[in-house]
C-alpha cells in the first residue's frame, strides 16, 4: 500500500514541477520572446524575481484579454516560456483568517 502511494505521488509530483511538453523546446533570447509577447498577444511583463543567482522568473500577461506567459531567463540572455494560459489574475494581498471557521 504504501509503495504505491509513494509511486503515485511521485508521478503526481514530477508532471506538476516539468514544463508543458509544448513549451519544453520556446526559448530563444529574451528581447525576441518579449516583443512576441506584445506583438501577438498584447502581453507586457507585470511581475519578477530571481529564482536563483543564474535564473530570473518574469511573468507577462494581457489586462485585455487575461492570457499569461511565464520565462524563465538565463545570465547569457537566453529566455524559455516554461508556463502560458488564460484567464489571469491580480489580487490585492489577502489577509489571512485567523479564529475558528463558522
Amino acid at each position: 500500500m504504501f509503495k504505491r502511494l509513494l509511486a503515485t505521488a511521485t508521478v503526481f509530483g514530477m508532471a506538476a514541477i516539468a514544463p508543458p511538453a509544448h513549451a519544453q523546446s520556446a526559448c530563444a533570447p529574451r528581447a525576441t520572446l518579449a516583443e512576441n509577447l506584445s506583438k501577438k498577444y498584447g502581453e507586457e511583463r507585470i511581475a519578477g524575481g530571481l529564482q536563483s543567482a543564474n535564473q530570473m522568473i518574469e511573468v507577462f500577461s494581457s489586462p485585455k484579454t487575461g492570457s499569461f506567459t511565464i520565462l524563465l531567463t538565463k545570465p547569457n540572455g537566453q529566455s524559455c516560456i516554461v508556463s502560458s494560459g488564460k484567464s489571469w489574475a491580480t489580487f490585492d494581498h489577502m489577509k489571512v483568517a485567523t479564529g475558528s471557521p463558522v
